[in-house]
């Protein structure tokens, strides 16, 4: 089956459904969800948005905080975009119906994480990003235009590389005409044909073993640019979120937000000693990379498998009253907050590059947009900022909206794209290989592209995923597509491109630390 439509959105998090809405009224627009619109890592986002409200605070204080945590390789021209755009995208989405919390002022009750010198996070609760995805849900649930394909898995993006000169000096060599997708329901490939398409994949985290990233966080819409020549960078900084609640059973790892440590929360060894003045004057409320590599560094010290976060010395009823969500999953688990220490370990959570896209977000692949995760736009650098992917997701898909409504005029459906030819065979002995597979591509990935690297580690890595890499793709060529063998083909796309990066950084910066290249002050072994 081919649909056309206007604009072509793939992916349901804050970036593609804020998309959306922002160009609903300018033409017919696809919304394809992996699975259902709530199964993204926006739902999943804990701790909040940042933007600049106190009056105490401004906008060169965020600045600053941005280009320290993010080590010297971000690009200031975004950092000052987002933080100054962030308090009119903030109004945007309480107009979808967003409610962050307040105090008894009426004014924002605001918390502070790691790397930010003020209180500057909004939040509601300790599910703003729940509250953020069912509110945006809910406002494409009203808008006619908008037609959503859920359990719509995008399989490849469509693309026509032109030889020669460059259309104009602005414009990339590949044009992308819309994307060949998955019905889960039907196991159907059908071709979505759009004028203008927006990849809002979301992260990485499931390259990995352990990830605070929901199931469908496979690196999608990266691994669908790179194998279209489109511009993919800084892959090797991996954001570890230093607290997940420690629990080899379960998958993803339940996070434990930053905020809890901004509210009071002291990071101890399994002896209960504090630790984090060790390593950093911040103690606790250090950058993520430095608190991750801090844990990782006391577990090796005493053979443990995680920390504990203590927040005991806080009162009972505020803790229960500001992280309900958090204190019912670990009571189910056994442990009352209030009274005992939280059992925690990094697992992979942010990834800081991806899908390279300029002000305007378009990638390298003309009529091609990129917002959220998957996009690389030089707001993090070498590490994340707590609290500030939300923000970047929703101006950055503003960015992409204002520019793709003014340019919609100039460009036509492309013709005659043959349909996705599926002639293979599936069996039950390829689903096993499948499984097994993902499962070694995360062993790869934990054992040697983790916190902390080594040229060894990382060439090992290179040399096991290479094998699992042939394989898989005979396996491609002979099978019916699914979305598991389309699914461990980007993992593999996605961890090749995080190793190789890594690499070719001969260097310790931020989240990439290696010990064959230590700083002054880090922290490793």
């Amino acid at each position: 089956m081919v649909y056309k439509f206007d604009f072509l959105v793939i992916g349901s998090g804050i970036a593609g459904m804020s998309y959306a809405l922002k160009v609903a009224d300018k033409g017919r627009v696809a919304l394809l969800a992996k699975t259902s619109p709530e199964e993204a890592n926006t739902f999943y986002a804990q701790g909040g948005i940042a933007s600049v409200t106190l009056p105490w605070d401004d906008f060169e204080k965020h600045v600053q905080d941005t280009l320290v945590a993010g080590d010297g390789i971000c690009d200031k021209t975004v950092v000052e975009k987002v933080v100054r755009e962030a308090p009119q995208q903030i109004e945007e989405l309480i107009r979808w119906g967003v409610d962050f919390d307040k105090n008894q002022k009426g004014d924002f009750d605001l918390h502070k994480e790691g790397g930010h010198s003020e209180f500057r996070i909004l939040h509601h609760k300790d599910n703003t990003g729940q509250e953020i995805q069912e509110s945006l849900i809910n406002a494409i649930k009203r808008h006619k235009n908008i037609n959503v394909f859920d359990y719509h898995f995008a399989i490849e993006i469509l693309t026509q590389h032109h030889l020669g000169e460059k259309i104009s000096k602005d414009t990339p060599n590949i044009e992308c005409y819309g994307a060949y997708a998955l019905n889960e329901r039907t196991n159907e490939i059908h071709t979505f044909l759009s004028k203008v398409t927006m990849i809002c994949t979301g992260g990485i985290g499931n390259i990995y073993q352990t990830t605070t990233n929901p199931i469908v966080a496979t690196g999608d819409g990266i691994a669908m640019v790179y194998r279209a020549k489109g511009l993919v960078k800084d892959m090797e900084f991996v954001q570890f979120h230093p607290t997940a609640l420690y629990n080899p059973m379960e998958r993803p790892s339940f996070l434990i937000t930053e905020a809890m440590r901004g509210y009071g929360g002291v990071l101890r060894t399994r002896e209960g000693k504090e630790f984090m003045q060790k390593y950093d004057e911040r103690g606790s409320l250090a950058p993520r990379d430095i608190v991750a590599r801090a844990i990782d560094n006391e577990m090796k010290i005493g053979g443990s498998d995680f920390v504990y976060l203590d927040i005991t010395h806080k009162d009972a009823k505020e803790t229960e009253r500001e992280y309900p969500t958090i204190y019912e999953k670990c009571l189910s688990e056994g442990i009352n907050i209030t009274k005992e220490y939280i059992p925690v370990a990094p697992a992979a959570h942010y990834l800081c590059g991806g899908i390279v896209v300029d002000l305007d977000s378009r990638t390298t692949i003309n009529r091609l947009y990129a917002a959220g995760e998957c996009s690389r736009t030089g707001l993090h650098g070498a590490n994340r900022l707590a609290s500030n992917s939300l923000i970047e997701a929703i101006i950055y898909a503003d960015a992409a909206a204002k520019h793709s409504i003014s340019h919609i005029k100039e460009y036509n459906f492309q013709e005659n794209i043959p349909e996705w030819n599926d002639k293979g065979t599936s069996l039950t002995e390829e689903m096993i290989l499948i499984t097994q597979s993902a499962k070694e591509v995360g062993a790869i990935m934990s054992n040697y592209v983790g916190i902390v690297r080594s040229n060894l580690r990382l060439e090992r890595a290179m040399e096991r995923l290479e094998i699992i890499y042939k394989e898989t793709e005979n396996l491609f060529i002979r099978s019916t597509v699914s979305k598991d063998i389309c699914e461990l083909r980007n993992i593999i796309n996605v961890g090749y491109l995080v190793i190789k990066q890594a690499m070719e950084r001969k260097e310790s910066r931020g989240l990439h630390y290696t010990i064959d290249y230590p700083r002054k002050n880090t922290i490793g072994n």
